[in-house]
């Protein structure tokens, strides 16, 4: 019997290790896009090169103004780990790829149950030609979700077209 751990595992522990780079004071996020078997590129959530991320400035404007997570991400300092490692990888290299995201806590470090993509990063993760993603939802266990639902399950219409 094979005692190693799982290849979904591994990935996710290479991204929960890229989260480390995260400099956001509410959620850290680490993303890596793998193609058979290769590391393609990484990401984690910080502000755009150049400008000064949340832990230089000291605060977190939404945590300031008591804006929910998941909501008013335009008042965001940061680009997100999906879009980071998106943004650093040609898409002819991302056809049909995994692309692996672990979140945890900024504060206490803890695993983030309920990690997924935003509606900005699944527009960009369909637009890509990601094929499947793996999200860290406890330490060893994980969810996929096959892009294609992401694009036949449309949840960014409020009505069902006929």
């Amino acid at each position: 019997m094979d005692a190693r751990t799982s290849k979904e595992n591994y990935y996710l522990d290479i991204a929960d290790a890229v989260l480390e780079r995260s400099t956001c004071l509410r959620r850290k996020y680490g993303a890596i896009i793998v193609r058979n078997d290769e590391i393609i590129s990484t990401g984690y959530n910080g502000a755009p090169r150049g400008r000064r991320n949340c832990t230089d400035i000291g605060h977190c404007t939404r945590d300031e103004m008591k804006i929910p997570a998941g909501e008013r991400y335009e008042l965001c300092r940061s680009v997100h780990a999906e879009a980071n490692a998106i943004i650093s990888a040609a898409r002819r290299d991302m056809l049909d790829a995994t692309l692996y995201l672990a979140g945890r806590d900024a504060k206490t470090g803890e695993i983030l149950p309920d990690t997924t993509s935003c509606a900005m990063c699944r527009r960009m993760i369909i637009n890509s030609g990601i094929q499947k993603i793996v999200c860290r939802i406890g330490e060893s266990e994980f969810k996929v979700t096959n892009v294609r639902d992401w694009i036949f399950d449309d949840d960014s219409m409020p009505f069902k077209l006929l």
